[in-house]
């Protein structure tokens, strides 16, 4: 099969982007479409038959679906938790993060076929394409990589009536909100968060749309650890995976993990972004308040400054750098000691930890109470502990004249 005649991989989520890049792709180029979804979340059994019917009624001549989910935890979610990594103190990389797992995948998938073209439907003023791209010129150079809505100048409106002409049917959700959907969370694109005044409306959030009208009463959970990695709910064994899942399915009904994050895009710009991560938001505070317990103030500030570097290279698709090994083995390392039980209260809006429990605690070690009396010190040792702490000050006092 010559060059010309071999079909174009196109990642596909089945979204109004992707959706039109199959009969655009075909139309232009003369070459059968195959599309591939890799499944790292969010994606159920009926979706996944869903998402089929769809790639092929709009032309693709194959459609393949390929689960992630594990691949996803153990090589990216497990680390944004060992990190407890959040972008601007909130958004917990609840979508993008998984865009490395999926790119491999993709180029995998073209190499395996044969095919010497894969396609995306990012656009030119996202995330999304410098992450795919970056993860695909490195793993396979040689793949041609075609971006039609980003190199077209493809608007929204523009696609849906292009699809509407030739009959083809378009995502339920129409042009207004861009959404994505992932294990770790959703994000959500519309008018609103264009620029900086308002939140979407009510009915726009996915998981959770109607939650504070439709309350739910409170629920305290107990969330297991071993060795920073999430093991079950209320002492119920789970894969991370489907603990994560079920999480998400819990604090969905209580709108947690709600919010619009503003920050620097990876090509310079500020942009916003609604996101829902239910799943996230209980695991990233909980694995918080157990390595609180069990963590040195030393090993918790560096770790600290790690998460930061580490949810930068996440961010911007350099998962690949060796960089982000070595930062992936300190936090291993340091989680040597983070197993326990954390107790979580869910209510409308909030979850707040009632409190931790483990073996590794470091406030049981201590033979003195806070605030209360002395163990290891005596009194005598507290007066010239202080002093010592004061001699920067007091030299800088008297050089002062």
């Amino acid at each position: 099969m010559n060059a010309e005649s071999k079909p174009i991989v196109l990642a596909f989520s089945g979204g109004l982007d992707t959706s039109f890049c199959i009969p655009w792709l075909q139309e232009t180029y003369s070459r059968p479409v195959v599309t591939a979804t890799v499944n790292t979340g969010g994606i159920d059994a009926a979706a996944a038959r869903e998402l089929d019917a769809k790639a092929r009624a709009l032309g693709a001549v194959e459609h393949i679906m390929i689960d992630a989910r594990e691949e996803f935890f153990d090589s990216v979610l497990k680390y944004l938790v060992m990190g407890n990594v959040r972008r601007g103190n909130l958004y917990p990389l609840c979508v993008g993060a998984e865009r490395s797992v999926q790119a491999k995948h993709l180029a995998q998938l073209a190499r395996q076929r044969g095919d010497e073209t894969v396609a995306h439907g990012c656009t030119a003023a996202g995330n999304d394409q410098v992450r795919f791209e970056v993860i695909l010129k490195t793993l396979a150079p040689e793949l041609e990589v075609l971006a039609p809505v980003r190199d077209h100048n493809w608007a929204r409106q523009d696609q849906l009536n292009y699809l509407n002409e030739r009959k083809l049917p378009v995502p339920g959700s129409g042009s207004a909100y861009s959404i994505n959907r992932g294990l770790w969370g959703v994000t959500i694109g519309g008018t609103e968060t264009l620029d900086s005044r308002s939140s979407i409306p009510e009915s726009a959030w996915v998981l959770s749309a109607g939650a504070f009208e439709n309350r739910v009463p409170e629920r305290q959970i107990t969330l297991s650890f071993d060795h920073g990695v999430p093991t079950a709910i209320d002492g119920k064994a789970l894969s991370p995976v489907a603990l994560i899942e079920e999480l998400e399915h819990i604090g969905r009904h209580y709108a947690i993990g709600r919010g619009i994050h503003l920050g620097d895009t990876i090509l310079g710009t500020k942009g916003r972004v609604a996101f829902e991560a239910p799943a996230a938001e209980i695991l990233l505070s909980s694995h918080r308040e157990l390595e609180k317990l069990t963590l040195g103030a030393t090993q918790a500030r560096i770790k600290e400054q790690l998460a930061l570097q580490y949810g930068d290279l996440v961010h911007e698709g350099k998962q690949l750098d060796p960089a982000c090994r070595d930062i992936e083995a300190f936090f291993t390392s340091s989680q040597a000691r983070v197993t326990g039980d954390v107790h979580c209260l869910l209510r409308p809006g909030s979850m707040f930890v009632v409190g931790v429990e483990s073996v590794h605690s470091l406030m049981a070690a201590s033979r003195g109470t806070y605030g209360e009396s002395a163990g290891e010190w005596t009194s005598q040792d507290a007066v010239g502990f202080s002093k010592i702490l004061s001699l920067p000050g007091m030299l800088h006092t008297r050089a002062g004249g």
